[in-house]
């Protein structure tokens, strides 16, 4: 089965760093365009990040500059390298299959000020 498990959310003070990690199984997550996204409560799902087949990157406005993603085609893994981290950056983190049904149940970043 497709399947997306994410991990690495935790508790981290203002200006601090975290990796997440997106693990694929039933798939190549380097054969697909693969996207972040991250929900507050209270607000929308909002995009955050996508990386495409061929490497190229893009982001949110307001992640830019803080966030980057990548992949390990060998562990099939995609990554979520944020910097900086603000107080707003505060929410659950999903990866997805790009315009799929297929997320994962998602990791809790909190960001304390």
């Amino acid at each position: 089965q497709v399947q997306l498990v994410e991990s690495g959310g935790d508790l981290v003070r203002s200006g601090g760093s975290l990796r997440l990690t997106c693990a694929g199984s039933g798939f190549p997550v380097s054969d697909v365009i693969m996207t972040w996204h991250r929900q507050a409560p209270g607000k929308a799902r909002e995009w955050v990040a996508t990386l495409a087949p061929g490497g190229a990157t893009f982001s949110a406005d307001s992640v830019q500059g803080r966030f980057t993603t990548s992949r390990d085609a060998a562990k099939n893994a995609l990554y979520l390298q944020m910097n900086s981290l603000k107080p707003e950056d505060t929410a659950v983190y999903y990866c997805q299959i790009f315009e799929s049904t297929t997320w994962g149940p998602g990791t809790q970043v909190t960001v304390s000020s």
